[in-house]
């Protein structure tokens, strides 16, 4: 049979309406970092639908109260493996203007956090799986599925789930992506910049030592040293280097000379940087400007909340020519009826982990539009739902093979 007949055949196995069912029981669970069980609710719903629908499964510890759930489909036999990776996790429903965990339908879409980031490619990616053992399609690989935790926060599902020495021979992160595909990303840095200065009247500036006026020197420096050499810094998969300054703070009043000021940057780098490179950039501005000027003190550190237990968040790159990005691209297509674009306009997601610390070669590719992640108004279509349902099916066809 031709691929076209056998995804009828695997589409035919699992209904439009329990996808939706699922996705939207998905989104009615709260699994954001401001519920006392985080995302544990949510690996329970998963453990019902498989003893309902007899997968197999494992609960992976990430600590003493909270699980990755792993989901296998054994294959025949000499094909590749496959793992379709999703976060359980979602941001908090702040200021959102429809209903966060109703679920609610209007027309084609699913409304709700976690709609498209990612509780949809979730829902997606478990049906496919469903479908393969319902219609009888053997696959010659294995195919998995990895539901881990606190991609949002510190990514401890992922990194527990690759310490624990999980392997395939290919993965797909289902984060939303347009029927567009990623096969790199650059790696992320926040750090904190603490320029101390000595406090005194406002009326006798020149007793104290104002980190405010050190603070502006130092982002002048920046923006004279490293932004220009960051703009001759590009990578083919992931775009330009760049960083931002995101965040200051300093002072206490008007009549007070600041003692203190606080500057937060958000810094995005490619492979030909190291992450101690990028640190030193700016440790050596700090030590620069000391010696230029009296009194000048700085100190640098990465932001506790950017760190994860082991890892680092360093960039992912893939190989173009890798068969699991040729089976992304055709399936796309096929889908689609158009070729796909890749986009280098990716933010960090687990496929770092799973691809730099897994050695595991990892496409991003879900259904939904990365555009709603995070915002009000949060949401998915039934068809973004199924394209991504059919495509995963016909990615695990073309890289895991047919028996």
């Amino acid at each position: 049979m031709d691929e076209r007949t056998l995804l009828k055949e695997i589409k035919d196995a699992v209904s439009t309406e329990e996808i939706i069912a699922l996705t939207r029981k998905l989104i009615s669970i709260p699994s954001h970092w401001d519920v006392p069980s985080l995302e544990q609710e949510v690996v329970e719903e998963l453990v019902r639908f498989c003893r309902v629908h007899e997968l197999d499964y494992e609960l992976q510890p990430v600590d003493d109260k909270r699980s990755n759930i792993i989901v296998k489909l054994p294959g025949t036999g000499n094909g590749n493996s496959l793992a379709l990776n999703g976060h359980l996790d979602t941001v908090p429903p702040y200021n959102m203007t429809v209903e966060p965990f109703a679920a609610n339908m209007e027309g084609n879409r699913i409304y709700g956090r976690g709609a498209v980031d990612m509780k949809g490619p979730v829902a997606a990616m478990l049906s496919t799986i469903l479908a393969f053992k319902r219609s009888g399609i053997k696959l010659k690989g294995d195919l998995v599925f990895t539901g881990v935790l606190a991609e949002e926060t510190n990514s401890d599902g992922s990194e527990t789930l690759i310490s624990s020495g999980f392997k395939t021979d290919g993965a797909i992160v289902g984060e939303p992506s347009n029927h567009e595909y990623a096969i790199g990303h650059r790696g992320l840095e926040w750090l904190e910049v603490e320029i101390i200065g000595k406090s005194a009247h406002g009326g006798i500036p020149d007793a104290g030592i104002n980190a405010i006026v050190n603070a502006a020197r130092f982002i002048l420096r920046v923006q004279e040293k490293v932004v220009p050499r960051l703009k001759g810094l590009d990578h083919p998969f992931m775009g330009p280097s760049v960083m931002n300054f995101g965040r200051i703070e300093g002072g206490t009043q008007p009549s007070t000379v600041a003692d203190r000021c606080i500057i937060q940057i958000d810094r995005r780098y490619i492979p030909s940087e190291s992450l101690q490179e990028v640190l030193r950039e700016y440790e050596d501005i700090l030590e620069e400007l000391s010696k230029e000027y009296p009194g000048f003190k700085g100190v640098m550190r990465r932001m506790p909340s950017s760190l994860m237990k082991k890892f680092d968040h360093v960039p992912m790159e893939t190989s173009p020519d890798h068969p699991l990005v040729s089976a992304v691209k055709d399936s796309i297509e096929l889908i689609t009826g158009a070729q796909p674009k890749m986009t280098t306009r990716r933010g960090w997601t687990d496929a770092a982990i799973l691809n730099y610390y897994g050695k595991i070669p990892t496409v991003v590719y879900g259904p939904g539009d990365i555009s709603r992640s995070h915002t009000p108004g949060e949401y998915i279509t039934v068809e973004e739902l199924i394209d991504g349902f059919k495509a995963y099916s016909l990615i695990a066809m073309k890289f895991c093979g047919l028996a």
